[in-house]
């Protein structure tokens, strides 16, 4: 061991001298002992030995030393004879033990409370930090600069307080200066507190600090270790850099200047070299480099402190004069002791974990495994209760280690490994740790989740919202109230900015972490939903469910900005057959309108509709809201027309009555023109009536069916290529709007009515038009994707044109764009992009707007932006997810037939034989589509009747019922061959 300084108190343990130590001496006291470990305070020493036992020596004038003796030379605290101290501390006039059970022994001055007995004695007033091993900081002591981080019109205080402002940051280390105080968490964030005349805080200012606060110059440098001097401060990083700041009067920064220094500074005669430990004096710092052995040494020198053989102050790194191999450095006031070995020194930049927190993993369930089996203690319980309910512990465990990852720790990275926290709950769901799961299970309840804060001082303080949410008991339906839920609560009650954080977190985790995440809480929807209601409470049942819900659309919005599933992924199709979506729309509606039921006054309920979070409503669902409100829009103009005429009844008026419905007189040899006439003279609100067609000459009815039907003419006139209105992409089949079109843009823009008036009058037709039209439609760009549907050899060129890797793109595609594009590589997607913009959108813009306008006039609003591209085209004109049984099992028979009636069977047996294509045809033959209604097959019935028509008749079908005229057949052979004879002579409705 060697020592040098100030020993007029017998400091340095060599005995009291009157001239200070200037080159560093070797001590041989503790020779052969097995010294583990030195504090050195403002006058005085401690010396913890292997076998847990305590000297001291130095100045005793606050009762400091523990003994009653001369302090000259290290003595025995017989006080602690019975204790096996593991760790030991200084004040500049007290001192600190802590025994391996964690109890904590104080002596010396304290009558600024830093003894944190209550009482004050002795004439000195100093402060002390520590933390506990659940990783909560307390301070206690004097209080004048606001050095125990307690806040502002904190005075001092005698007993331990906790530093609520850091509470659930995982901490490294926490070191105390003259008035000033620091905390390390283990990713490397830095957060100082107290005095700042100097700008020993390193924030750029000189104001006092009564909180911590978080040293943002110091975020990205991996500051792994930090020692303090009386005002100023040193940080030692990950790759050996030191850095330095505050005062910087006696040149203990190390910059070649007596200035002080506001933000931390590198060091930079030490670049080049790596330092492994650090420590300040009071106005003196020194360093380590072990690759030389070197120790070097800036700043007062008054007495010695500095082991240069000089006493002149020095403002750069010094060497000091001897060769240390191996060493431990411990600072004084203004002396220095080195522990010197034989063995590899200790590198402060290595994470000493029985110096810190202890991290949650396999060796500690497995120690506490056995406690439990071979031990009854209650401590052991306790020990695993302060643990698990600890949400510093948990931020403390699963680092991602991976090239020191965690050091990235930042508002867009978590810096955890969340495999390794699947792997530890994964050991902790085996049999042999069900009492460790149950406790754990327990603590989470009722301590840990509890007091999640909404205002989180640090983002690694956050990460515990990632564990937490791969615990598997979360997905056990029995924890949904327990454990799951608050969870949930807890998450959205945080503020904005951490919550911002963690979607951004969520944003970067794994898909199936993200996954899972989302599939638990759509569970707890369908729980609540069937019957699951253990929650006593009317109230806490519906604020548990909205909480569950509002998670859930939290994480729909994270979704849309990280891709991570599919948008159907948060779909919940129970949903249809668990609530009537007609009656929660309609409460939705009434509640938009604020119009709240009595039972939810009665029972102060919020009031809580599915129609609210459309994210989790599929297709069928939301094409039920949309035909809920279409219906209630309709009864609401409907009244409207009734009330007025009973208003210009009452006035004597009649003849300015309205007509409460949309009636269209229309000739079939004239069907185009007297649509367009007649529309033109009805209002926006009256396209909002029920739909009424007459056909002039004609008595019938429409009870539906020639609405049906007129949409079927309508729309194959309108589509007659004599027009010239579209474009037909034979190699797809599909329709785009034509860019040398002669019709006047009133014609689109009846088409866009028409469509409008089909979603709105739940009709489903027959349009020939690509994905890319509901994509505008709902304000979506198309894509290369969307050009390849309708036109998929120029689109392979496209996409060749892309991933082509050569340089010669005209030479290789025959193209000459010189004048108007340079094809390089960087040009490409460019160009593609333009290519598709000026098809989907520039050369059609007029044609297109046109027709939108007249769409979005009837159906635009609220409801339809809920619905993705592809649900609003099978909403327009059907899906192809056939289930030919289903179309059996809902057909319904007339005349003479049933379903066990002999042509009926044979009917079936013959269809059920047909390939796909043909049946797709026999729908197209009876419907006029072959796609079918967006809510399935179980929405579309075919009536199949009898007629008296002889067998070498062929069936007829009539398009607006559905309905099938059939002969009675006798022999399976014929009704094939009549059968596929009248569906293959069918002329269907489309272009082709």
């Amino acid at each position: 061991m060697l020592c040098w300084g100030n020993a007029r108190h017998g400091q340095l343990g060599i005995g009291v001298e009157g001239n200070p130590v200037f080159e560093p001496r070797i001590c041989h006291v503790f020779s052969g002992r097995g010294l583990k470990e030195v504090a050195c305070g403002g006058q005085h020493t401690l010396f913890l030995l292997q076998d847990g036992s305590v000297y001291t020596c130095g100045s005793n004038s606050c009762g400091q030393l523990g003994h009653d003796k001369d302090g000259n030379s290290p003595e025995l605290v017989g006080a602690l004879d019975t204790q096996k101290i593991t760790m030991v501390s200084c004040g500049r006039a007290h001192s600190v033990a802590v025994n391996e059970q964690g109890q904590v022994f104080v002596w010396g001055a304290g009558d600024g409370g830093q003894l944190g007995l209550e009482t004050a004695e002795t004439a000195e007033t100093f402060f002390f930090p520590f933390f506990a091993e659940n990783g909560q900081l307390f301070t206690w002591g004097q209080n004048s600069s606001g050095q125990l981080g307690l806040g502002k019109g904190e005075t001092s205080k005698l007993s331990p307080s906790p530093v609520k402002s850091l509470a659930g940051i995982p901490l490294a280390q926490i070191t105390a200066g003259g008035d000033h105080c620091f905390a390390l968490s283990l990713s490397g964030a830095v957060f100082g507190w107290g005095k700042n005349k100097a700008g020993q805080l390193g924030l750029n200012d000189k104001q006092d600090r009564a909180v911590p606060c978080h040293i943002k110059f110091l975020r990205s440098q991996r500051v792994v270790y930090i020692s303090c001097g009386d005002e100023h401060t040193a940080a030692l990083t990950k790759s050996g850099g030191l850095f330095t700041f505050g005062d910087g009067s006696r040149g203990q920064l190390g910059h070649g200047s007596s200035n002080n220094e506001l933000l931390p500074r590198r060091v930079m005669e030490l670049m080049g070299t790596e330092v492994s430990q650090i420590t300040c004096g009071r106005h003196h710092t020194l360093a380590f480099v072990p690759s030389s052995g070197t120790v070097y040494a800036f700043g007062c020198n008054s007495h010695g402190q500095l082991g240069t053989g000089i006493l002149a102050d020095l403002r750069s790194p010094h060497p000091v004069k001897n060769d240390f191999l191996t060493l431990n450095l411990r600072k004084g006031k203004v002396h220095l002791r080195i522990d010197t070995c034989p063995e590899v020194p200790e590198d402060f930049r290595v994470f000493n974990v029985s110096k810190s927190l202890s991290p949650i993993n396999h060796d500690c369930l497995n120690s506490w495994r056995l406690k439990l089996l071979y031990n009854t203690d209650s401590n052991v319980t306790k020990d695993m209760i302060v643990h698990l309910s600890s949400t510093a512990c948990w931020n403390a465990s699963f680092l991602d280690q991976s090239d020191d990852a965690h050091f990235k720790t930042n508002p867009k990275i978590p810096g955890i490994d969340l495999n390794s926290v699947r792997m530890l709950f994964e050991t902790l769901s085996k049999p042999a740790f069900a009492g460790i799961q149950e406790q754990a299970t327990t603590s989470f309840e009722s301590l840990l989740i509890p007091q999640l804060p909404r205002s989180p001082p640090d983002v690694e303080a956050m990460r515990i919202y990632l564990i937490l949410s791969e615990y598997p008991a979360l997905q056990d339906s029995k924890n949904y109230i327990r454990l799951t839920i608050p969870l949930a609560i807890a998450i959205l009650q945080l503020d904005t900015n951490p919550s911002k954080v963690l979607d951004n977190w969520w944003c970067v985790v794994d898909v199936g972490v993200f996954t899972r995440m989302v599939d638990m809480y759509k569970s707890i929807v369908v729980y609540m939903l069937t019957g699951g209601k253990t929650v006593p409470a009317p109230v806490l049942h519906e604020n548990y469910f909205m909480a569950t819900l509002r998670l859930l659309e939290k994480l729909h919005k994270v979704n849309l900005k990280a891709h991570h599933v599919e948008y159907n992924h948060f779909y919940i199709p129970d949903i249809t057959s668990l609530v009537d979506i007609q009656e929660d729309y309609l409460k939705w509606f009434l509640s938009k309108a604020q119009i709240v039921s009595m039972k939810a006054i009665i029972n102060n309920l919020p009031p809580v509709n599915l129609c609210a979070f459309p994210f989790i409503l599929n297709a069928q669902a939301k094409t039920t809201m949309l035909q809920t409100d279409a219906e209630l829009q309709m009864q609401m103009a409907v009244s409207g027309a009734n009330l007025h005429n009973v208003f210009m009844l009452l006035t004597l008026e009649p003849h300015l009555a309205r007509n409460p419905y949309l009636v269209l007189h229309v000739r079939r040899n004239h069907l185009v023109s007297d649509t367009l006439r007649e529309l033109t003279v009805y209002s926006d609100v009256d396209l909002k009536k029920p739909l009424k067609v007459i056909f002039d000459g004609e008595e019938a009815v429409d009870a539906g069916g020639l609405t049906k039907e007129f949409f079927l003419l309508l729309l194959k006139e309108l589509m007659d290529p004599v027009y010239g209105m579209f474009t037909y992409y034979k190699e797809s089949n599909l329709l785009w709007f034509s860019d040398k079109c002669f019709v006047e843009q009133n014609w689109f823009h009846l088409i866009g009515i028409i469509c409008g008036l089909a979603i709105y009058n739940s009709t489903v037709v027959d349009l020939h038009f690509p994905l890319a039209l509901y994509k505008k439609l709902l304000d979506v760009s198309p894509s290369l994707e969307d050009f390849k549907e309708l036109s998929p050899t120029e689109a392979r060129s496209l996409q060749q044109l892309l991933d082509y890797e050569g340089r010669d793109v005209e030479g290789t595609f025959l193209l000459n764009f010189a004048y108007l594009l340079n094809l390089c590589v960087c040009f490409r997607k460019e160009f593609v992009d333009s290519y598709l913009r000026y098809v989907f959108s520039d050369s059609v813009d007029e044609q297109y707007s046109a027709f939108s306008s007249g769409f979005l006039k009837v159906c635009g609003g609220e409801i339809l932006s809920l619905f993705q591209p592809s649900e609003l085209m099978a909403m327009v004109v059907g899906n192809n997810n056939y289930n030919w049984e289903e179309l059996e099992k809902n057909a319904v028979y007339k005349g003479e037939y049933s379903a066990t009636h002999p042509t009926v069977r044979l009917f079936w047996e013959v269809f059920h034989e047909f390939p796909l294509e043909k049946k797709k045809q026999f729908l197209l033959f009876l419907t006029g589509s072959d796609r079918i209604p967006i809510h399935g097959m179980e929405s579309l019935r075919i009536i199949i009747q009898s007629t008296t028509a002889e067998e070498h008749y062929l069936p007829v079908a009539h398009t607006c019922y559905n309905l099938l005229d059939m002969p009675r057949y006798q022999t399976k052979e014929i009704l094939r061959r009549r059968l596929t004879q009248a569906v293959e002579q069918y002329e269907g409705f489309s272009l082709v």
